[in-house]
């Protein structure tokens, strides 16, 4: 472990990891919609509060994850995990059961990672990503959840990013499941969603 001060988890674990998980639930649940996500933490940079609240409760023993280049980069990062949740950082991305991405312009290609298998598409990498903020208009969401198309955006994603959750869709049922972390907020997008970019307001014009 590092020489620096090891931050603090959550004050009431058993409290927070529910009500963190419950918003993240709802968030898959009805992809696109923006939850909140009040979280208390100042983990080491650039390991986000909504980063490190989303990592305290989906990772345990059990677990593996996959940090992007900038977290792999700071050894704080991952004794923070280790300490907090005893998780198994792996190297291989196809290995990992969750990825913790902090670049997400950076992010590596969702084939990259584990796609899970027919008898058991669940063995499939949870992609938890850090995003600058959320907006609307730049994407249209349907599918499953969505009783109507919903606007969606977050600043920094690829800009083929579309195309990479339509790649991923046609997986279906195996692929990734994405959850985006803004500041104060989560977003789910599930391998089952239907991201689409949205028409521009010229195209709209009779």
């Amino acid at each position: 472990m590092s020489g620096a001060a090891l931050a603090a988890g959550f004050r009431d674990p058993a409290r927070d990891s529910q009500r963190t998980f419950r918003a993240l639930m709802q968030a898959l649940a009805e992809p696109g919609k923006i939850e909140k996500l009040e979280t208390g933490l100042k983990p080491p940079a650039p390991l986000t509060p909504e980063l490190a609240a989303l990592a305290l409760t989906l990772l345990d023993f059990e677990t593996t994850v996959w940090l992007d280049g900038p977290l792999a980069a700071v050894p704080a990062v991952a004794d923070f995990l280790r300490f907090h949740t005893s998780t198994r950082l792996v190297a291989a991305r196809d290995r990992a059961q969750f990825a913790l991405i902090s670049d997400a312009a950076g992010m590596p290609e969702l084939s990259d990672f584990a796609q899970g298998e027919p008898e058991f598409p669940d063995r499939s990498t949870t992609l938890v990503v850090s995003v600058a903020g959320f907006s609307h208009g730049q994407f249209l969401l349907s599918g499953p959840g969505l009783k109507m198309p919903r606007a969606f955006g977050a600043e920094g994603l690829p800009a083929d990013f579309a195309d990479r959750m339509a790649a991923n869709r046609s997986l279906f049922p195996l692929g990734v499941d994405l959850v985006l972390a803004a500041p104060g907020a989560v977003i789910g997008l599930p391998r089952s969603v239907v991201v689409a970019p949205a028409p521009s307001r010229k195209s709209e014009e009779p």
